[in-house]
């Protein structure tokens, strides 16, 4: 059957474990095969842009936030701002004394974009390229980019996380090698898409 929508893809789980008395449970199963994703696969449609203006050390990432790409600020400063770890970020308090001016640094710190110096405006503008949270898939939002191009890993992702529910040992080793494979083939997806035209370039040397 087609694979396209929540529904069918309930459905499709419930025909592979050839079980019609799961119906409160396959919304789970699915719920943790994105949980799942979400830590694994870094796609190119993943990639969301935001702005913020920031006014203090603390700004909020966006709610699908996941992973930042790049940082930077629109005004003052215009090249992008420097990841740093936490020790890195007090270091650099320390050594400018906590000042104020147009931020350089970020880290992530208690779930929000720490950033330094710390924004001596409350005009300066940032701007967040980062991979973004799928939309999951429910009774509303039936489908999504990921259903959509890849079904294969929502079925045996699905199908994974129902064996332990069911105690069914000898095929999650199974649907886990497929799923892993789906996985492995949608990050190589996207390397193919945003690198595949970049061919070797020869250097001139210059004498």
């Amino acid at each position: 059957m087609a694979l396209t929508t929540y529904a069918e893809l309930k459905t499709s789980v419930a025909d592979f474990l050839n079980r019609t008395d799961l119906t409160s449970a396959i919304p789970t199963f699915i719920s943790l095969a994105e949980a799942d994703f979400n830590r694994k696969i870094r796609h190119w449609r993943m990639e969301k842009r935001s702005t913020a203006v920031i006014d203090s050390q603390y700004t909020s990432p966006p709610t699908d936030f996941l992973e930042p790409i790049r940082l930077s600020m629109l005004s003052g400063n215009t090249s992008p701002l420097e990841p740093v770890s936490q020790s890195q970020m007090m270091e650099q308090r320390q050594l400018g004394q906590n000042t104020s001016g147009t931020p350089r640094f970020y880290a992530i710190t208690d779930g929000s974009i720490e950033v330094y110096p710390n924004p001596n405006s409350d005009t300066l503008t940032l701007e967040m390229v980062y991979y973004g949270r799928p939309t999951a898939l429910s009774d509303v939002n039936t489908s999504n980019w990921l259903l959509t191009y890849y079904p294969d890993a929502y079925l045996y992702g699905a199908l994974v996380h129902s064996a332990p529910y069911l105690a069914d040992d000898s095929r999650i080793q199974v649907w886990a090698s497929l799923l892993n494979n789906s996985i492995s083939g949608i990050n190589s997806d996207n390397e193919s898409a945003k690198y595949g035209g970049v061919g070797l370039k020869m250097k001139a040397r210059s004498y």
